[in-house]
């Protein structure tokens, strides 16, 4: 059967996201891996990050990326410079520098349309993968760009939703709390397992999980 991983919130974390993707999940062509966006930020090798996110497509691996967040403040400041201090804020210097560029409008084309590219979810059967989740009182929660990559929720009463499982990130999460929602069948499971935070207790793990078997794979930062 083709393994389905979902891995989130890498955040610049280049060596864990490597680690996972090579050593521990041995990606192969064969698989599915569906990447939930907030590839940059925080962390120091965001360029690193999406090269091997590029390569990986290149290669013909299947590979989707979906928009986090933290790449829609990038794409909003490369267009709208009033929109540049929202992302500076929420750690936007950490990518310029990783790219080697002061100012976002310097950024090579291939990767502003790697950033224009993303999608902002993707069903597959009965799963739903996104960034953050949805308005769950949209009439239509898919129209909704700002609510996927901002708005997380614990469960959803939309009939567009609530039969659904929903894969999400944006909101760290530790390992344990992921594997006890996997244990009761939670329709909503978040797989961000705060890669970023390895100084805060529970949390500083990269994590992938296997949806067939849903069984989650997991890797310490190595900033």
């Amino acid at each position: 059967m083709e393994r389905q991983f979902a891995i989130s919130d890498i955040h610049g974390c280049f060596k864990p996201f490597y680690e996972l993707i090579v050593n521990t999940i041995k990606l192969t062509k064969s698989d599915q891996l569906i990447l939930l966006g907030d590839y940059i930020d925080r962390g120091d090798q965001s360029k690193e990050v999406i090269d091997f996110i590029i390569d990986l497509t290149r290669a013909e691996f299947n590979v989707t990326p979906l928009a986090g967040n933290h790449e829609v403040m990038l794409i909003d400041s490369y267009y709208d410079q009033d929109m540049m201090s929202l992302w500076l804020m929420n750690s936007g210097m950490s990518t310029l520098e990783s790219f080697g560029i002061q100012d976002i409008r310097e950024i090579d084309n291939c990767y502003l349309e790697f950033f224009t590219g993303l999608e902002y979810y993707k069903i597959i059967g009965n799963v739903i993968f996104v960034h953050a989740g949805f308005d769950d009182f949209a009439i239509d929660p898919f129209a909704d760009k700002r609510g996927m990559v901002w708005e997380s929720r614990l469960s959803y009463q939309n009939p567009m939703l609530s039969e659904k499982i929903i894969i999400h990130g944006h909101r760290p999460k530790t390992i344990s709390y992921v594997k006890k929602l996997i244990a009761v069948k939670s329709k909503v499971i978040p797989i961000d397992t705060g890669c970023i935070y390895e100084k805060q207790n529970g949390y500083g793990s990269l994590s992938a999980l296997e949806v067939n078997s849903m069984t989650l794979y997991s890797v310490p930062c190595q900033q």
